[in-house]
């Protein structure tokens, strides 16, 4: 007797942790900037650089790049941009995770605050977030089938499985150059860019995966001239093509996270030799994981009806799709500037991001709860401070489809602001419109038993002799034709033949005449 088995893959969780680390320094304005009379804003990003495991711990190394936008010392106080680059280096304990393991490190800047120590020295300090994660490959194999023996019973079942198929990292690279408005003048010098990545959606076909989606693109610059105007401009940049993955199909399930990592702003001269070219270069990070959602028949269980069959099991577990889902949230708010602070004339540009603390399963989906975070640089009506920056955050609560999820669902969210919206109210308060979207898989863990094994054996002369040609059996409460049937190594064809069931149903009570079946 042989059994046919079949391997289905599933990605589980080993371990995972969370930590905070804190990267502080002074730095000093370099001399070729000027001096600082009022800090504007500032942004900055985390690169991970080297991830390090051994026994129960992971060595991190990264940076964090930052622009800080001011106000410089001068009599017109105009903008100007210092940028710099802080490392750091953590070790975080992460139980059960050792040398040969692979660990994915998610940073997130959780806060930036820059301040001043002085016209040529700055206090840095950001606080970050390490999510850390070790996944692995789980096989389960499980009995489908049976091969090369007679008078063998056997039971199927339909279990069903989230296979996961291709799992790997890759990069999209956005190179465009635009150019500038007929209306506005020459770039002098670029003082400050934005990027954000907006609609992003992906379609799986085969052997390769189709993108798009949209850049938004934000420069306040230094124009050309006697006075040297400060200007800004946005712009839409379109992102399309395609990105080769062998082994894609187009009926696979996907779980695709994008993100911006590394970019470049450089600003060129067009066919005229005129400085109104800008050259974007972007690398997008892609983590894809695709998936089957299969449904296979495997063996539940088996008996011998002239030989003893002794049946070798084991728990394995599956991964079940519960449910993929995308939804959208409105959101509104207003942002004031503050006692002290300089009054609004015009919004310049507009950033956001989404900062998600919590994602709780319920009977009705997944509850994730956070906050939209907004940054608005606008000129001000005071010519001692003629630019400034409002910030603040727009709480949310949102309930993402999922019936029937619960404490035992895992649950990937992957949240991205879609559309910002900041117009001026008076001259100290701002409203902002966001739309925000939240794409889910979520998932449950089976345990499911499964045959890994049968040893057959010829049935025990004695126990031979003790079977009764022929019972009359009374059916009890929860029984079934399967259960007599093993018990007295009698086929449940012949049971149903020898009673008239039309179909494998008995109900307490009901008398059934057993022969027996050897």
């Amino acid at each position: 007797m042989e059994l046919i088995q079949k391997t289905i893959h599933m990605d589980q969780l080993k371990c995972s942790a969370v930590t905070q680390v804190t990267v502080e320094d002074d730095i000093n304005i370099t001399d070729s900037k000027p001096d600082v009379y009022q800090l504007i804003t500032e942004q900055g990003s985390v690169a991970i650089d080297e991830v390090r495991a051994v026994e129960d711990h992971v060595h991190v190394k990264g940076s964090l790049k930052f622009q800080v936008l001011y106000l410089s010392d001068e009599e017109l106080r105009r903008p100007a941009c210092m940028e710099g680059m802080l490392n750091f280096s953590e070790t975080v304990f992460l139980d059960g995770v050792s040398a040969n393991d692979t660990v994915a490190v998610k940073p997130v800047l959780e806060d930036l605050s820059v301040g001043m120590i002085n016209s040529r020295k700055l206090s840095v300090q950001a606080l970050l977030e390490l999510s850390l994660s070790v996944e692995v490959l789980q096989d389960m194999s499980a009995a489908v089938g049976l091969e090369g023996e007679e008078g063998v019973e056997v039971c199927e079942k339909t279990v069903q499985a989230l296979d996961l198929v291709i799992s790997k990292k890759d990069i999209f690279r956005v190179r465009e150059e635009i150019g500038l408005p007929g209306g506005l003048p020459n770039i002098f010098t670029l003082l400050w860019h934005s990027c954000q990545l907006k609609d992003v959606s992906w379609k799986l076909m085969d052997e390769k995966m189709a993108l798009q989606g949209e850049i938004s693109l934000f420069l306040l610059y230094e124009g050309e001239g006697e006075d040297r105007p400060i200007l800004w401009h946005e712009a839409a940049i379109p992102v399309n093509g395609t990105v080769e993955c062998l082994g894609m199909r187009e009926s696979m399930l996907d779980h695709i996270c994008c993100r911006i990592g590394h970019q470049e702003i450089e600003v060129k001269a067009d066919a005229d030799g005129e400085e109104r070219k800008i050259a974007l270069d972007l690398v997008l990070d892609l983590d894809i994981k695709l998936y089957e959602d299969v449904r296979t028949e495997i063996l539940a269980d088996l008996y011998g009806v002239a030989q003893q069959a002794e049946v070798m099991r084991e728990t394995g577990l599956c991964k079940q799709l519960l449910t993929k889902n995308t939804g959208m949230l409105k959101v509104s708010g207003r942002l004031k500037t503050g006692t002290g602070f300089p009054g609004i004339q015009q919004v310049c540009g507009s950033f956001g991001d989404i900062s998600v603390s919590s994602a709780e399963p319920g009977p009705e989906g997944i509850k994730i709860s956070g906050a939209a975070i907004v940054r608005t640089l606008y000129a001000s009506v005071d010519p001692e401070v003629p630019f400034y920056c409002i910030s603040g955050q727009i709480p949310f609560s949102y309930l993402l489809e999922a019936p029937g999820a619960d404490e035992g669902c895992t649950c990937e969210i992957e949240p991205s602001l879609e559309q910002l919206g900041v117009t001026v109210l008076d001259g100290d308060e701002v409203d902002v419109r966001a739309v925000l979207s939240f794409r889910g898989l979520i998932c449950r863990l089976h345990e499911e038993s499964v045959v890994t094994d049968v040893k057959v054996s010829p049935l025990e002369p004695e126990k031979l002799a003790a079977f009764p040609g022929i019972v009359a059996y009374i059916v009890k409460e929860g029984d079934t034709l399967w259960d007599i049937g093993k018990k007295y190594y009698v086929p449940v064809a012949r049971m149903k033949e020898m009673n008239d069931l039309a179909g494998d149903e008995v109900k307490p009570g009901d008398k059934l005449l057993v022969v027996k079946g050897f």
